[in-house]
């Protein structure tokens, strides 16, 4: 038997990657570093527009290559433009991984709140 609830509830929670000594690797928050730094194509530009300090973004993204032993980005240095960044295959791969593992446990998360209440809701 289900326990009824007056009120529709959702399950949220955070995920992120560690690696074996309990280091954040990669989460959401990273994930957001690197799209900004992919639509704006530097990460001077996504460290503003994300509000954070260039230093903070910088220090996230040296840290999730280090731990993976992989680069994320692909720097460009100074010149007539200007420098800029891209992100590196493994960058993209890691994003999209990492996007389709947080839909799977949402969605698996809502369908078992949904078996475990008898109730349905959306997934966001």
């Amino acid at each position: 038997m289900s326990p009824q609830f007056p009120i529709r509830l959702s399950v949220r929670s955070k995920i992120w990657l560690i690696d074996d000594t309990g280091d954040v690797v990669f989460g959401l928050g990273r994930l957001k570093i690197l799209e900004a730094v992919q639509r704006e194509g530097s990460l001077q530009a996504a460290a503003k527009t994300l509000g954070m300090s260039y230093r903070a973004v910088w220090a996230r993204i040296k840290a999730t290559e280090s731990r993976l032993g992989q680069p994320l980005l692909i720097r460009s240095i100074g010149g007539k433009s200007g420098g800029g960044s891209r992100l590196t295959p493994y960058a993209l791969d890691l994003m999209n991984g990492f996007r389709n593992l947080h839909r799977t446990i949402a969605e698996e998360s809502d369908k078992r709140l949904d078996e475990w209440t008898g109730s349905h809701h959306r997934s966001d």
